[in-house]
């Protein structure tokens, strides 16, 4: 199963995250099949690519939790 969640990246205590498309069996910082938008918690600052999310998500990926937080900022999905 696919899913869409974040992966950590950036130096200790400052935190950035991509919001990648993975196996949901890989581990967190794992490779993932696409990148589909970015989240830094420090500035609040969020990109995502909301197509291509929609259309994975029409295929069979599950949103994980914060994810979903994330997109119900942005937009009602």
């Amino acid at each position: 199963m696919l899913k869409i969640r974040l992966k950590r990246y950036g130096r200790k205590k400052q935190a950035i995250y991509r919001v990648i498309v993975i196996d949901s069996r890989k581990r967190r910082d794992g490779r993932g099949l696409e990148e589909v938008g970015f989240y830094n918690p420090l500035t609040k600052e969020t990109k995502l690519d909301l197509p291509q999310i929609e259309k994975r998500m029409k295929h069979g990926a599950q949103l994980s939790n914060t994810v979903k937080d994330l997109l119900n900022k942005i937009t009602d999905i």
